[in-house]
């Protein structure tokens, strides 16, 4: 049995797929800002501190990468 929620995806898969290459990524992008809109209205922050926490969710967790902090040949 489908979901609803796999009706939606299958929807927004379909809708991509006849675009041109430019078009579809005009369309990724403005679906990530409406995410990111219904984020900050969903926790009721502005833009640049929804912004920053995403980012701060990003990094929870990771192991600093040694090659990016050592400072390259000179």
């Amino acid at each position: 049995m489908r979901s609803v929620a796999d009706e939606l995806r299958a929807e927004r898969r379909a809708v991509g797929h006849d675009l041109p290459s430019d078009e579809r990524v005009e369309l990724a992008w403005r679906l990530g800002d409406d995410d990111l809109a219904a984020y900050c209205a969903a926790r009721r922050l502005d833009r640049v501190t929804a912004l920053q926490r995403i980012r701060a969710l990003r990094q929870m967790g990771r192991m600093p990468s040694r090659c990016a902090a050592e400072e390259p040949p000179k």
